[in-house]
């Protein structure tokens, strides 16, 4: 399928499955008269399919070697990418932050084959702050890892984007609250 294509179909998914209306707190504290609750989406064979294709085909020439974010919007999206950049020849791992470090074992707060110098893509579901984003992107960063790219699936346009983009970071998204409402 062609990716203008898949980015179509994608937003026909989200805007009839996704998309919520009415009163809602957001993860920000902020409160909205919409919620995105893209997981419906990136959670179901058809969406965490067309999502890679898509996420995937904006990576085109980005050098990584993983992508992943925070839990648990990321889970999906980044496990998604992953499988199919192998299937295209371009394997890419990938990797989940925690909210905070697990309470046994090894106490990690990064799950996944991460190693210091490694250059990653951090994704996300939806972004209002990038508050969330940010916290994830630290972390890496405390291990040694390149944030080479962020993308979103959905950015809410509530200041996220020049948020990340005044922090230096390179940043992106499939859609926009525009393109859904």
């Amino acid at each position: 399928m062609e990716i203008e294509k898949c980015k179509s179909r994608l937003l026909e998914l989200i805007k009839e499955k996704a998309l919520k209306v009415g009163n809602f707190i957001l993860a920000s504290g902020k409160e909205s008269n919409y919620y995105l609750d893209e997981r419906i989406v990136t959670l179901s064979s058809e969406g965490a399919y067309l999502n890679a294709i898509v996420m995937l085909d904006m990576l085109k020439g980005v050098d990584i070697d993983a992508v992943g974010g925070p839990t648990l919007a990321a889970d999906p999206i980044a496990g998604a990418i992953s499988a199919i950049s192998y299937i295209e020849g371009r394997p890419l791992d990938a990797f989940i932050v925690r909210k905070e470090p697990k309470a046994h074992g090894t106490g990690k707060l990064i799950e996944g084959p991460i190693k210091k110098g490694m250059k990653v893509c951090v994704v996300d579901g939806t972004m209002t702050t990038g508050g969330s984003l940010l916290k994830a992107i630290e972390a890496l960063e405390n291990e040694g890892c390149l944030v080479v790219k962020v993308l979103v699936l959905i950015d809410r346009l509530e200041g996220g984007r020049e948020f990340l983009i005044n922090k230096g970071y390179d940043f992106d998204s499939v859609f926009t609250r525009d393109d859904l409402i």
